[in-house]
This record gives structure tokens, C-alpha cells and sequence, in this order.
């Protein structure tokens, strides 16, 4: 992603005009360089003596021809940023101009999943650069490796590209994104990195070095080479998508399942700590919010596991095993499975689905609601409680120790307001379209909170959402947008507000 070096407020005593030439500038950046990026299926399918190569160099070459004619027209200076509303623009435009590019050499592909389905295609594309994991192809062991390859490649991009997003754009618009480290971070890692750009490299190279990491280790524990580059890419941007039906489930040997464990939790941590790590804070990554979700998981794999063993289901070790594995994939919303929880009982149905909704901390590549809104949120609550029993007693608002801005705070409580609205919303919509109420209503939050597999029979870990119907699957990718750019980033576009200044 295209990281702009400041994002300005634009001034609140005169109305401008919104300038798309920037905004569409840094569009036709991307497209170019989504176009580069088809070459590596294309080469894949090449090497494999595939035809499906065809279909990524026409997607390459639309890429190519739609980058430069947006870099040629709209070319324009970019040293003073971009102001607050171009910066709302680029955001959701980017992911879906990428996601239309992306989906091309789907509809084209040789494979009979996709091909000839505009609706399956785009679904397949979006559910891929938002991370969020839900597809609609099965047999997977017959796709073309060139488009299993870019399937990940897609999530790979999504997940840096949340994060270029999540340092550049959430904290100045003010949606309880980043807000968080400028409350946190010390005088001391503020001068480390001061800017935006150099952080983003910095980030960049911390996400690349971490892929390589995880392909490295897949490999060295027994995948083939073309699987474990796959599943680094798709593990560190908690995507989800998997080489195999059976996700993790083909892999339980040498370790492999706790090697995806660590990684997803490595992808659902703050990225920015990592950086403060380099910068010589050694406590950088021990940071409150990643002990509060460690301590969450901790609690609740442990629950799992003790219940699943002596319910008779699995031995300890396996009982361990899988507990661990499924808990941290719904959690950091990563979305892999190695085996059909929905088998484990009603208790285990209750417990994923609520699972669902929380998400790994913010500035990581995970989905979900947020670790830290839980802890505002709970922190807001303690002290109404407090209030209550005391009621002439002064109760301060505080995070980690300091105390909560009136902002962060107003945030975080609108965000789960409007978080639930639009949940509530979809839900009822997909029911609408003759879904049942568990296939809504877990469609709607997979979507939303981009975790990938939802629950019951039609949409959970052992199916797929290629039998849904396509208002549903269109209705679903809205969705996966709206979640995975923090909802107000979106939905801000609607406001006819926006678009006068």
C-alpha cells in the first residue's frame, strides 16, 4: 500500500472542494503495482505448465493500462499529503478498485469454481484483501497453483495494507484507531521513528521478515515449499485461506500446527511494538493490550481444552492441541480450521460464535471489534458500577494506568454502537434472502468482524458460502469493506455532507 507521508485535518472555516486527482493518483500507484504482483501467479502457472497464465496477464495487463492511465491524468504534487476527506476517499476506493482488479483473473481462471461468476470472483477477491477467508471454491487440491498462490497474495496485501492504513489515516480521523499509541508510547519511541513514512518502512520489512520466517518454518517442519509460502502469507495477515479443504487439518505432524499458532499471534500483534522492539524497547511487545489478549486466550484454551478432554472427545495432548489452534484462528481472525468444531456440542457452537466478535489488537492485522475497545469498554463499565455504590465518589477513566481522553472514549462507545447497528442490520437482510438464523447471523459477524468461516452446517468450518445466494454474497462483501476499514471510513461516504465539504 501506498502510505501518504501526513494526513492533514482539512480547515473548518473554509469549504473546499474534494480534490480526487491525489486520491486517484495513489490509486493508479496501486494498480501498477497489483499489476507486477499477477506476474508471480503467472509464473507459477507457467512453471506448472497451466493455461490459467493467460488469465493473470489479461489481469496484469487491465491492471497495467487502468495504473497508468489514472498515474497520467490525475498526476499531481503530494508533499503536503492529503487532507481529511481524501484520505476517507482513498481508503475504501483503494480496496475496492484492488478487489475488481483482483477478482479479473478469477472470472477468467480455467477453474469451473470461479470462472464465468462475476459475483463469485469479486466475493472470492474481496474475501481475500480483507482478510477476512470466507471462499466460495472447494476442492482446492485441483485449483491451479497460480490461483491458489494468488489468493494469498491477496490476503498478504490486505494485511499490510491495514496497517499502512491503521498508522496513516484511523488516528487523524479519529475513529479509535492508532489513537491508542499516542497514548501509550513514551517520549522515548516517539523520537525513535517520528515519521509516518519511516515507520511504515520499518513495518514493512518487520511483515516481510516475519512471512519468511513462517514459510521458512512450515517448510522446515515437512510442507511441501509452494503450501508453506502459501500459508506464511496467508498465516502473518491472518487471511485464512488454505491450500487444502481440509485448511490445517492436512498438517499435524513435526509441530505445524503450534508453528501457525505462534504466527497467527505474531500477526495479531500491534505492529508498531514491533518497531519499538528494534528501537531498543525491550518491554515494547509486553504492552497492556497484548497481555490482556494473551490472558484471554490463555483462559479460554485452557476451558476448551479441559473440557474436551474430559468430556472424552480427545486425548489431552490433542485436546490441547486443538483447542489452542482453533481458539487463537477465530480470535485473531485468521479463520483456519483443523477439524469441525461444530462437532464438540453446543457449548462449543456458543462459545465461537461469541468468539467471533473480538479480534486481536489494534494496528495488527487482525479483524474482529478490538482488544483494547473491550478494555475501554470494561473500564467505562467498572467505574458506572463504582458510581452506583458510591455515588459521591470520584472514579477516573483509565487505560493501562493514564487516564482516557473524552475522545478515545467517545470513539470506542460509538464504534460499538454502530458496530452492533450494522450487525443487526445484516443479519435481518440475509434472513431476508431465506437464510436461516444461524447462517444470517453468523454470516453476518464473520464478514463484518472478517474472522472467514461462520457457523452451522452451510457456512461453518466444514462447508463454504458458494450455495448462498448472490444478493447475499454481495451484501456479505459490503460487508467484509465495512469491517475491515473500521466502519466510519465507509460509511462517512454516505453523508451528502461529505461530498459539499
Amino acid at each position: 500500500m501506498v502510505v501518504p507521508s501526513q494526513v492533514v485535518a482539512a480547515p473548518q472555516v473554509a469549504v473546499r472542494p474534494l480534490g480526487v486527482r491525489p486520491v486517484f493518483y495513489l490509486i493508479g500507484i496501486l494498480l501498477l503495482a497489483v499489476s507486477a504482483l499477477m506476474l508471480i501467479p503467472l509464473v507459477v502457472d507457467l512453471a506448472h505448465a497451466h493455461d490459467d497464465w493467460k488469465a493473470f496477464a489479461l489481469g496484469s495487463s487491465v491492471s497495467l493500462v487502468l495504473g497508468l492511465t489514472l498515474v497520467r491524468w490525475c498526476r499531481c504534487e503530494l508533499q503536503s499529503g492529503l487532507d481529511l476527506r481524501q484520505a476517507f476517499l482513498l481508503t475504501p476506493v483503494s480496496w475496492l478498485s484492488i478487489s475488481i482488479v483482483g477478482a479479473i483473473p478469477l472470472y477468467f481462471s480455467d477453474f469451473g469454481i470461479v470462472s464465468g461468476s462475476i459475483t463469485d470472483a469479486f466475493f472470492e477477491s474481496m474475501s481475500g484483501l480483507t482478510t477476512t477467508g470466507s471462499t466460495v471454491i472447494s476442492n482446492l487440491s485441483e485449483a491451479p497453483p497460480g490461483l491458489l498462490i494468488w489468493r494469498a497474495l491477496l490476503q498478504w496485501i490486505g494485511g499490510i495494507g491495514i496497517i499502512a492504513v491503521a498508522i496513516a489515516v484511523l488516528p487523524a480521523l479519529g475513529i479509535g484507531g492508532m489513537q491508542l499509541f499516542r497514548t501509550e508510547s513514551s517520549d522515548r519511541s516517539e523520537k525513535a521513528m517520528p515519521r509516518v513514512r519511516q515507520i511504515a518502512k520499518a513495518i514493512g520489512l518487520i511483515y516481510l521478515a516475519l512471512t519468511l520466517i513462517a514459510a521458512l518454518s512450515y517448510w522446515a517442519a515437512g510442507m511441501r515449499l509452494f503450501d508453506a509460502a502459501a500459508h506464511a502469507l496467508t498465516t502473518i495477515s491472518t487471511g485464512g485461506y488454505s491450500t487444502s479443504d481440509n485448511s490445517f487439518g492436512n498438517w499435524d505432524e513435526n509441530g505445524i500446527q503450534w508453528i501457525a499458532a505462534v504466527f497467527m499471534l505474531s500477526g495479531a500483534v500491534p505492529f508498531v511494538l514491533y518497531v519499538r522492539f528494534l528501537a531498543g524497547e525491550r518491554r515494547a511487545l509486553w504492552d497492556h493490550q497484548v497481555k490482556t489478549l494473551f490472558g484471554f486466550l490463555a483462559v479460554v484454551i485452557t476451558g476448551i481444552a479441559i473440557w474436551l478432554s474430559l468430556s472424552g472427545q480427545y486425548a489431552p495432548l490433542d485436546a490441547a492441541r486443538f483447542a489452542t489452534f482453533n481458539t487463537i484462528s477465530i480470535v485473531t481472525t485468521t479463520g483456519y480450521a483443523t477439524t469441525d468444531y461444530m462437532l464438540w456440542g453446543n457449548v462449543a457452537v456458543g462459545l465461537f460464535f461469541g468468539l467471533t466478535f473480538v479480534g486481536g489488537c489494534t494496528g495488527s492485522t487482525s479483524g474482529g471489534i478490538k482488544v483494547f475497545r473491550f478494555e475501554v469498554m470494561a473500564s467505562l463499565l467498572r467505574v458506572q458500577f463504582l458510581r452506583l455504590l458510591y455515588p459521591n465518589g470520584v472514579f477516573p477513566r483509565s487505560y493501562a494506568g493514564k487516564p482516557l481522553s473524552d475522545d478515545v472514549i467517545g470513539s470506542v462507545v460509538v464504534f460499538f454502537s454502530i458496530f452492533f447497528v450494522c450487525y443487526s442490520a445484516l443479519t435481518i437482510a440475509l434472513m431476508s434472502m431465506d437464510l436461516d438464523f444461524i447462517t444470517s447471523a453468523s454470516g453476518a459477524v464473520t464478514a463484518l468482524a472478517n474472522v472467514g468461516p461462520g457457523i452451522g452446517e452451510i457456512i461453518g468450518p466444514a462447508g463454504n458460502f458458494s450455495s448462498l445466494p448472490d444478493a447475499a454474497k454481495w451484501l456479505l462483501c459490503f460487508a467484509m469493506l465495512l469491517g475491515r476499514l473500521e466502519l466510519f471510513t465507509v460509511l462517512v461516504l454516505f453523508m451528502p455532507r461529505f461530498w459539499r465539504g
